[in-house]
Formats: structure tokens, sequence, C-alpha cells
């Protein structure tokens, strides 16, 4: 197959929707670590990813368990937080108990809406765009949702642990060289936060040979706020370098796709 372009997704907010899941699970674990006095609403997640630093989640709600007790006169060093129970916490919630066998799992996870079919994938093969997935899911949980319950065999896929995490351009640069990137095929990272955004511009800065492609894609949870806070959300990607931004990955067609190629 002669490739036209490369497009690699992530998944959370992309392939599936995590609003009911593991920001639900971050929700529950901020609100059982600070006793039940906090609970971060899904505007206070929005904004501290909008840091860019927090795609991962765990982490994410450690940095909410730090700043609710520092803004009650707490040093950070001071506040006895164990890293590993926040996982195990947010882990029940989000897998349910912690079974490796995913057809065993019971947690949020299982309710996740899909956000794309299968059909989506075979119009890009037939299109002559290859495509594979980086995430900062586990492993487990990303094959769950791309093999089990979207049906794909086998897809590209960096995960957690393959590769640093976002905004290291590493993983992004490992799943465009294993789908036959060079520098004359153009890439694009379709993903719903600033530092999915952020990857893209540093994979310009590392490899300014090539020509890599930033696409936002709003989040379900985005849209069902209303126009004014999806634009202000659009704008963000945009000036975290997204090329173009829209509402919902199956907008993003061969189509589509070609002429932001040949815009670049």
């Amino acid at each position: 197959m002669s490739i036209k372009a490369i497009a690699i997704f992530d998944i959370d907010g992309v392939i599936r929707d995590v609003g009911g899941s593991y920001r639900r699970a971050l929700a529950d674990t901020v609100e059982h670590f600070t006793q039940g006095r906090y609970r971060p609403s899904p505007t206070d997640i929005d904004q501290l990813k909008a840091e860019g630093s927090w795609n991962n989640d765990w982490e994410a709600s450690q940095e909410f368990i730090y700043r609710y007790f520092e803004a009650r006169g707490k040093a950070r060093e001071a506040i006895a937080l164990d890293f590993d129970a926040i996982v195990d916490f947010f882990q029940r919630r989000y897998r349910g108990p912690m079974l490796e066998d995913p057809a065993q799992w019971t947690g949020y996870i299982t309710q996740e809406p899909l956000l794309v079919t299968p059909q989506y994938f075979e119009h890009l093969t037939e299109g002559d765009v290859a495509w594979g997935f980086f995430s900062g899911a586990t492993r487990g949980s990303a094959k769950f949702i791309l093999e089990q319950r979207l049906g794909l065999v086998e897809p590209l896929l960096i995960a957690m642990h393959d590769a640093p995490s976002k905004p290291d351009p590493t993983g992004f640069f490992q799943a465009a060289e294993r789908l036959g990137g060079g520098a004359d095929v153009p890439i694009l990272y379709a993903g719903d936060t600033v530092a999915d955004m952020q990857t893209v511009q540093r994979a310009k800065d590392q490899r300014p040979d090539g020509v890599w492609l930033g696409v936002g894609i709003l989040p379900p949870h985005v849209v069902a706020a209303g126009a004014a806070y999806a634009a202000e959300y659009g704008d963000r990607l945009k000036a975290a370098g997204a090329d173009m931004v829209v509402p919902q990955l199956t907008e993003l067609t061969v189509t589509a796709i070609t002429h932001l190629c040949e815009q670049a």
C-alpha cells in the first residue's frame, strides 16, 4: 500500500467517552483522599489538564489532593500521601476488583460509550491512511476498548510504560516509525488535551524535517457543555498547537486528512 498519510490517535476522549469512567474515578479518588471534602468538577479537571502536565490520571488525582491540602495551609512535604494507595483506589473504581482478566472487569470501564465504529478505520485504510494509537492508558485498558469493544485486530498501540508520558513525543515517534513514517509522509496526532497538542509541537521541534500535524478533538463533556465552552476549549487546543479542531473524531475523514496535509 502506498501511504499518503499516517494518523495516530489518543484513546480517552477520542475513541471512548471517559466522562463517566476515568474522570469519574479521578473525582471519586480525590473525594476519598480528602475525606469527602472536595470533589473536582469536570471544569476543574479540564483546567488542571490545560496546564499540560497531567495526562496521567493517577498523578492528576494526587495533584488535586495535594493542592486541596496546600490551600488549607499544609506544606506539600508534610502531606502524607501513598501514591500506590491512590492508584489502587482509582483502579478499583475504574476496572473493578484488581483482576487481570478483562472478561471479569466490572468497573466504570465497562460503561464507556464508544465514539467511533470499526468502519471508520476501514475507511482510513481504503483511503491509504495508515493508523495506530498512542495513549497514556494502561495496555490492558487500551486493548479492552480497541480489541474487545471495537473489534480491531491487534492494532498498533503504544501505551503506558511503552514510552514516557505526553507531552514527550517518544511514543508518537515510535508509533509513526512502526507505521512506516518517513520525512515525506505527513503524520498527524489526534487528541483531546493540551498535552496531546504539545506532543506534536515537541515532535516538530525535535524532528523539524518531518511533517507533524495536530488535530484537536473536543471530548463529549465539552461538546455537551455548550457552544461557548466548546469554543473556549478549542481555542486552548489551538493555542497549544492544534492545526485544526473538530467536535468528534468521525469528522476527521480521509478527505479532511488529505486537505490538512495539502495545507501543511
